[in-house]
């Protein structure tokens, strides 16, 4: 993706997210400049990869297949082998009418994805077979604001605003919206965007970023290159 397209998504998503009346964190306005002058008080933030997330999945063609992230809080996979600290994450994301965020499951990531306003958010569900492939034959049941539902393989839950469904992990699932721009909700275990997708076909979780600007604000893929984590 190139940059200047980059920077574009970002400040289109945050005025989505704001017409929502969601606040992001002060860190979320923090110029590329900012954050290198932040870089010995924000290790929180950089280690646990907080902040803004735009991927294509390496497809190049962001309007057909793609997200855009924010991971406001996230614990330490470690933590979840002690089983006490910081064993929870929550990201804010938009999923733009029709864009498809593809199959994929999580091997540890047990998730709520919740739809916090827009249009319908759409869920195509597999459970998993014994490798891990996707089960194309058996149904799959899930929990939807604390109610089971059942659905056949590859069937599609449909989420209006304010409803949500749990997914844990071996679920396999790819989404878009329907109708219009959704912002989505998702609160989860521990979150590691590097180990933990495992998709149906092979993809690339980040995206390639072609430098035809400056950055308006980092994404978390930069923070290796920008702050060196």
């Amino acid at each position: 993706m190139k940059r200047s397209r980059v920077n574009n998504i970002l400040r289109e998503g945050a005025d989505f997210i704001r017409s929502f009346g969601y606040v992001l964190p002060p860190f979320a306005d923090w110029t590329p400049a900012d954050m290198k002058a932040r870089r010995s008080k924000i290790g929180g933030i950089a280690h646990a990869r907080l902040g803004w997330d735009i991927t294509d999945y390496g497809a190049g063609d962001f309007d057909k297949r793609g997200l855009f992230l924010f991971t406001t809080r996230n614990g330490d996979a470690a933590a979840l082998k002690e089983g006490r600290g910081v064993l929870y994450a929550e990201k804010i994301m938009i999923s733009r009418r029709d864009q498809i965020s593809p199959m994929h499951r999580h091997v540890v990531k047990a998730e709520d994805i919740i739809n916090r306003g827009g249009g319908t958010l759409c869920i195509e569900l597999y459970a998993s077979a014994p490798d891990g492939a996707v089960d194309r034959r058996a149904p799959v049941t899930v929990p939807t604001d604390g109610a089971m539902q059942r659905l056949e393989a590859g069937g599609v839950l449909r989420l209006g605003p304010g409803e949500s469904v749990t997914l844990m992990p071996g679920i396999w699932h790819e989404f878009w919206a329907e109708g219009s721009d959704v912002l989505i909700g998702e609160v989860s275990t521990v979150n590691d965007d590097l180990t933990d997708n495992i998709f149906a076909e092979p993809i690339d979780r980040f995206s390639t970023i072609e430098e035809d600007e400056e950055p308006y604000r980092l994404l978390v893929s930069d923070y290796s290159a920008w702050l060196g984590v």
